[in-house]
């Protein structure tokens, strides 16, 4: 009868294999691809490009504005009478220009 003081060394690398596994997965689950880390920095993004849309779309609305009332069905003529004055550059006499 033989008496073992040491666990067997097949044990010892089969533990050793879990824990690397363990590491892998754990690091993989963090910082990989699909990580914990990568879906905060695509969340940040997408906050980032929801406030941009919401800038462009404001925009958009504005310029559609500025258009529909210079259009033929709907005249603004303080808008015409600005947008001609800007054009062409001039002032009324009774207007004075602050550079």
């Amino acid at each position: 009868m033989t008496r073992r003081t040491r666990p067997a060394m097949g044990v010892l690398l089969f533990f050793a294999g879990m824990v690397m596994l363990a590491f892998y997965f754990t690091f993989a689950a963090v910082q990989g691809d699909y990580g914990v880390f990568k879906r905060a920095e695509i969340d940040a993004e997408a906050r980032v490009l929801r406030d941009e849309l919401a800038l462009l779309q404001a925009d958009v609305a504005r310029l559609e504005n500025l258009t529909r009332r210079l259009s033929d069905t709907y005249l603004d003529l303080d808008l015409l009478d600005q947008q001609a004055r800007d054009m062409l550059g001039m002032i009324r006499a009774d207007e004075i220009v602050i550079r």
